[in-house]
């Protein structure tokens, strides 16, 4: 009786979200993400989608909103869906314990994107990922050295008493800008004993833009005298909501604002004050991690089991509207920075071929292989 109950809920839970068996054939990966529809999110699905359709892969996307219960939940919901991978983009890494488990026991490979578990912070999930033969890897950006350059950034610009506006308490990516800003303030201090840096604790403003902006508010009601805000990420609405509160206040242009996540108008805000750099670029990583899960599936890379596959992506940073203009002709609107030959390329590469050309994505890049 249990497993025909089992069986029946699975059933329930398939349909209810409209999915269709897959033909054998037929390769299909789930992406686990916060959010397929705000600013980053929407950016990750379009390069994505181009994959998809490139590869002749079928895909099933889960909005999380990197609440852990509903992380640990878009796994399992995957996994009943049929899924030969997922990608997912995790809050905290010890939420990868129950991903990675779910995946072995169902045979389903797995990769992080925005996201690499810490072996010292979290050494029994990152045992477990580098033991699990179904534990691709990781494709994540140096978030330390993001958060220092921002600091280092809002220092050459004057400012010296910084807020700061997270999005969820001990998400991984968070503790990773975190320590890069705090890094950056005690070398410029140390550089400038008698010019020194206050960089305030942490508020939390989680993924909308409503939270977003009545954090920014309080951090600013609390602080009067701060002259930039630093919010940390989170998609971009809570950015969005960031930006308009200070706007609201009369105050766009008196805070500095820096952020990592590129926003669609970003020449905009950096030409009226809104924003004053922002770091970002970055929603190939989720295509790179499908590629990873795609080559895994198909045999092509084999997963470890005394490690996994890490690869690093690089940031951009824009401080000014000029910094922009190319990245907003080949990063945005209907170009993306790779076309659909270049990605059945890509997905043709070896492991560390692929790594590479990760490793050289940039505007100069994309100029170089667009612009003729």
């Amino acid at each position: 009786m249990r497993k025909i109950l089992a069986l029946a809920l699975a059933l329930a839970m398939i349909l209810s979200l409209g999915i269709t068996a897959h033909a054998d054939d037929k390769i299909k990966i789930g992406i686990s993400i916060w959010s397929s529809t705000d600013t980053l999110g929407s950016e990750c699905k379009r390069i994505i989608d181009a994959a998809a359709e490139t590869l002749g892969v079928e895909t099933q996307w889960v909005d999380q909103a990197h609440i852990s219960e509903q992380v640990t939940a878009s796994a399992e919901t995957l996994a009943l869906a049929d899924c030969d991978g997922i990608i997912i983009c995790n809050s905290a890494s010890a939420e990868m314990g129950s991903v990675i488990k779910t995946c072995d026991e169902n045979e389903v490979y797995v990769a992080q994107f925005f996201r690499v578990i810490d072996p010292d912070a979290n050494p029994d999930e990152y045992k477990q990922a580098c033991e699990s033969p179904y534990y691709v890897g990781a494709v994540h950006e140096s978030e330390f050295d993001n958060g220092k350059t921002l600091v280092t950034i809002l220092g050459e610009k004057g400012c010296r008493k910084i807020g700061l506006e997270g999005w969820e308490p001990g998400d991984a990516t968070f503790l990773g800008r975190w320590s890069g800003y705090q890094a950056g303030v005690e070398e410029w201090n140390a550089a400038h004993p008698d010019d020194t840096i206050t960089l305030l604790e942490p508020q939390y403003g989680r993924t909308t833009t409503d939270t977003g902006r009545a954090t920014a508010e309080a951090i600013i009601q609390a602080n009067p005298d701060i002259d930039a805000l630093i919010v940390a990420g989170g998609g971009g609405d809570t950015l969005l909501g960031a930006i308009a509160g200070i706007e609201a206040l009369g105050l766009t242009g008196k805070i500095a604002v820096v952020s990592t996540d590129f926003l669609p108008d970003l020449d905009v805000k950096l030409e009226t004050g809104a924003m004053a750099a922002e770091s970002g670029g970055h929603y190939a990583d989720p295509f790179f991690a499908f590629l990873l899960v795609y080559n895994a599936i198909k045999g092509n890379y084999e997963v470890p089991t005394d490690g996994f596959y890490n690869m690093v992506f690089p940031y951009m940073f824009v401080a000014s509207p000029e910094d922009y203009a190319a990245y907003g002709q080949y990063f945005t609107g209907t170009e993306l920075p790779y076309y659909s030959d270049e990605i059945a390329a890509l997905a043709a590469l070896s492991y560390d071929d692929l790594a590479a050309a990760c490793a050289e994505l940039s505007v100069a890049d994309v100029v170089a292989r667009h612009a003729g």
